[in-house]
């Protein structure tokens, strides 16, 4: 068996393999290394955000899976949005952002805001409006997004409300 070949921090994307024409079946073969300067910032936007991606269709090839960076600037909130069919997963990394929806399920509508902490996940399920803020008058708020589709879904929305199923 001959050395392993690898790969050095800043090095690049795959500097020892081939990526000629007809070596496109290797991308499912094969695993990515993605940068952190690497990130991908051509994706959907929300107002107050700013999303990266790393693993993605068109970064990398995947099929069932979006993951990024999300960045929220300090004293800033989100357009209210939901991410269509997409679950989507955040790790807090940095800051204290806070996740607000409207929970319909008593009497009255009541918006619930989760206050995190770096360490702390939250979990979106499809097309659950909600909005990001980040209360904090000087420090970013940075958090890793996983999604259930390839792509980062953002549909944005003129306010935290439950669409109908028609809509949806």
């Amino acid at each position: 068996m001959s050395e392993p070949l690898t790969t050095t921090p800043g090095e690049g994307f795959h500097p020892h393999l081939p990526d000629a024409p007809g070596h496109a079946a290797s991308l499912r073969t094969r695993l990515h290394h993605i940068r952190a300067d690497s990130l991908d910032g051509d994706t959907a936007q929300t107002g107050g955000m700013r999303r990266f991606a790393a693993i993605s269709g068109r970064t990398v090839g995947s099929e069932k899976l979006w993951m990024g960076q999300t960045l929220v600037a300090p004293a800033t909130s989100s357009s209210d949005h939901h991410h269509g069919a997409s679950e989507t997963a955040i790790y807090v990394v940095g800051g204290h952002p806070e996740f607000v929806f409207l929970d319909d399920s008593g009497d009255e509508p009541q918006e619930v805001r989760l206050r995190t902490s770096p360490g702390d996940y939250v979990f979106v399920p499809p097309f659950v409006p909600h909005r990001e803020e980040n209360p904090d008058p000087t420090e970013e708020a940075v958090v890793v997004i996983a999604r259930s589709t390839q792509e980062a879904v953002v549909v944005n929305l003129p306010r935290l409300y439950a669409l109908p199923a028609e809509e949806a």
